[in-house]
């Protein structure tokens, strides 16, 4: 991974590039967004904090690419990201989440983040007292007879040569342990117990935080409460080390490292947002869209900049990113409030998918849905190739069924390349257990016959 710091707007788009074919507008909109905080933290201390980002709106069709940018974008950016959906939230008043559990979530995310990342930097040290106490759990040490105010036994031969022998017998253990040679063994361990109540409160505006406190306050009393378990030296050693690791780290300095990477480099990515925008042509209509511009509202001052109250303290909004995205089928960008509009100033409208780009997209990413057939086959030891022919059929008959029902955009190579194996996944392992199958146009046309003729294809929409 690229740090942060190097990713130039155009580095950020050939990483996107690697798993999202075309939308080169919506992907230089988020390369610049994205570069533009650091450039931000980096400039002068006069002007830093007048500088505000520019939040974006994605417009376009289902299945074009807006949710899996924000899915890529949220690993490049190595900073505090949530995705969240527009349509979980009510206006304050209704049951329901409210709209400043978002930043609540982020922060979570954050404090979590950062924490791990903490855990990294002293995981060579807590895999030293990891070994520790395998080795004390293995071979326990001998405690050594001294002299004190209330004893008067001292060393002597007997005891010396039994510590000897322990720490050469614990010395020969600790370069097993080290060479992998112990790992299967079976020890008992003592750790935390991870059974806490879970608790959801939804209500008026606070309630939910409240929720969230109670929560953790019972969770800490189950934490105190440790249990005994039988593992191998493995999977100890996995466990171990997160409790070693966790006791090194300063939990207060993660807090506040995180607060400050959320409020500087936050980025909060609101999907579906055109559920709450109120259609032009629904004036009058009453009933569970009546909290629509109620959540506009709500969400309009944490998206202009206002402080929001979390349970490790205040954190302000004013440098977060917000990317919000819909298709806007039924509703237009222009039903949202004016004030609501005017927090999302660049606009990007993503392109329906043509031909062309299914070829690319069942061939270029890395996580191409041919690929992915290909490594589920290769785990049974079965090997699928693909002529280029074949590749150019399904993206044909993907193209003309989403011109002829109803555009999904590239979640219609799902149900494509789900119903082009789905008599080869059955078949393997028990008819075929080996070889090499080829896919050409003939295959093709055999296994999806029945879906392109069948015009309605109520069956495979998913």
């Amino acid at each position: 991974m690229i740090e942060e710091k190097n990713l130039t707007p155009q580095q950020i788009v050939r990483e996107l590039d690697k798993y999202i074919i075309g939308q080169k507008e919506a992907k230089r909109s988020v390369a610049i967004a994205l570069r533009n905080r650091w450039r931000r933290m980096n400039a002068d201390e006069e002007i830093r904090e007048e500088i505000i980002p520019n939040n974006i709106l994605m417009i376009g069709p289902t299945g074009v690419g807006k949710t899996e940018i924000a899915r890529r974008l949220s690993k490049l950016a190595m900073a505090p990201f949530l995705k969240v959906e527009a349509s979980k939230f009510t206006e304050v008043g209704y049951v329901g989440r409210d709209v400043e559990s978002m930043v609540r979530d982020l922060t979570e995310y954050g404090v979590t983040m950062v924490k791990e990342e903490m855990q990294e930097r002293v995981k060579e040290k807590a895999a030293q007292q990891v070994e520790d106490r395998i080795l004390d759990n293995l071979i326990p040490p001998v405690k050594k007879v001294g002299t004190d105010a209330t004893s008067k036994v001292g060393f002597n031969v007997d005891t010396a040569s039994d510590a000897e022998l322990n720490e050469r017998t614990r010395e020969r253990f600790r370069e097993k342990l080290r060479n992998g040679e112990l790992e299967e063994r079976e020890i008992e361990i003592e750790v935390k117990s991870n059974k806490s109540p879970m608790m959801q409160v939804f209500g008026p505006n606070g309630m939910e935080e409240m929720g969230v406190n109670l929560q953790d306050m019972l969770g800490n009393m189950g934490r105190k409460q440790k249990t005994k378990r039988k593992v191998s030296i493995a999977e100890a050693r996995a466990i171990l080390l997160d409790e070693e690791a966790e006791k090194l780290i300063d939990h207060e300095s993660a807090v506040q490292e995180a607060l400050q990477r959320v409020q500087k480099q936050g980025i909060v990515f609101i999907d579906e947002i055109d559920k709450i925008a109120e259609p032009s042509t629904g004036a009058g209509k009453s009933g569970p869209d009546v909290s629509r511009q109620g959540v506009q509202r709500d969400l309009l001052p944490i998206v202009e900049g206002s402080t929001v109250n979390t349970k490790y303290g205040l954190v302000k909004t004013d440098h977060i990113l917000f990317i919000g995205s819909g298709a806007f089928h039924v509703s237009k960008p222009s039903d949202l409030i004016p004030e609501l509009q005017g927090r999302f100033p660049i606009r990007v409208e993503l392109n329906s998918l043509t031909e062309e780009d299914f070829v690319d997209i069942l061939t270029h990413p890395k996580n191409a849905l041919t690929k992915q057939y290909q490594a589920m086959l290769d785990a049974e030891g079965v090997s699928i190739k693909f002529t280029q022919d074949a590749i150019r059929k399904l993206a044909q008959i993907a193209a003309e069924v989403n011109a002829q029902v109803e555009n999904i955009g590239a979640r219609r190579l799902h149900t494509i390349m789900s119903s082009l194996f789905d008599e080869l996944l059955f078949a393997v392992p028990d008819d075929i257990n080996s070889g090499e199958i080829i896919i050409d146009p003939t295959y093709v046309e055999k296994q999806l016959a029945d879906l392109v003729k069948d015009k309605d294809l109520s069956h495979y929409i998913l």
